[in-house]
């Protein structure tokens, strides 16, 4: 049996007005609308659901029960309209946001600071992945908006995806404030040949930064440790075991005992990406996210450590 939602809410109205003509003057219908929608619904259901008499009409058993429940029907539209308007307004829902451990200690705190003053009735979560990661947990849906990265030689090119560039993420060296080079504002990557070097383990990035920049001035970088992480890196270049190259996002919690220098010529940049599924129509809280990466990124690329 299908029946038509519309017409049970029509019904509803004519057994709370007492009549099908006070139901179409509250609907702005006529009375001979009201009366064919309420035959039409009688012939969905099977049986009568109205007793017209002089003074009105009365509900049948049948209109009773569906009247009964016509009006729980028109409770739950009326909730998921409240609620829809709710999250229209940002005062509710929940936003799912995707990302990377640099820019989890840089740039995504900002941004969820400043949603969570501005909207607190959205719910925030976030996932921290790799690369290969975060676009899986788009495609699945698990995050709505994902922050990236890449290089020149691998561009996040995903016919899914539509992304915004928010910044360029220059490579700096670090060294310990007991080298040399520590008072120089800048350094040809070529004078580095020399040097031990720390790097990242695990075939990360930025070792193929390290090594494509080292190849470019024509040496071969000594290796003396393989860090697992930024923090891990800096710790060893504090010590004076080597330096490294870093994004300048992760430097943003910058360890004692470090100096961060610029690199003639530049090294590989890298670019920070904010990633959403083309298919899916962006919600406010998207929205809202959107405009808030934007500007922080805009205050980070105007502060970067030097």
């Amino acid at each position: 049996m299908q029946i038509d939602v519309r017409r049970m809410l029509l019904l509803a109205e004519v057994a709370g007005h007492g009549s099908l003509t006070a139901a179409a003057q509250a609907l702005a219908f006529t009375p001979s609308a009201v009366s064919q929608q309420i035959a039409k619904l009688e012939s969905e259901v099977g049986q009568p659901l109205l007793e017209r008499h002089a003074r009105g009409v009365q509900l049948t058993q049948a209109g009773e029960a569906l009247v009964r429940h016509a009006r729980h029907i028109g409770r739950q539209l009326g909730a998921a309209g409240a609620e829809l308007e709710e999250i229209a307004g940002l005062r509710s829902g929940e936003l799912r946001i995707g990302s990377f451990p640099t820019a989890g200690s840089s740039l995504l705190p900002l941004v969820v600071h400043r949603f969570g003053q501005a909207h607190p009735g959205i719910r925030l979560a976030v996932r921290s992945a790799m690369l290969d990661g975060l676009i899986a947990m788009l495609e699945s849906r698990e995050v709505q908006l994902a922050l990236l990265w890449d290089y020149d030689w691998r561009r996040v090119d995903h016919p899914a995806l539509t992304l915004t560039h928010l910044l360029d993420d220059p490579t700096a060296l670090i060294v310990s404030e007991e080298h040399p080079l520590a008072d120089r504002a800048s350094v040809d990557i070529a004078e580095l040949a020399g040097e031990s070097w720390i790097t990242r383990a695990d075939a990360h990035p930025v070792a193929d930064v390290l090594a494509r920049s080292c190849h470019a001035a024509g040496f071969r970088p000594a290796i003396a440790f393989h860090a697992h992480d930024y923090q891990e890196a800096q710790a060893m270049v504090s010590i004076g075991l080597g330096i490294a190259l870093a994004p300048r996002l992760a430097l943003t919690n910058l360890r004692s005992g470090i100096r961060v220098i610029a690199l003639k010529p530049e090294a590989p940049t890298r670019r920070i990406l904010l990633a959403r599924l083309t298919e899916r129509r962006p919600t406010p809280a998207e929205l809202a996210a959107d405009g808030l990466f934007r500007a922080a990124s805009a205050q980070l690329a105007g502060r970067a450590p030097g």
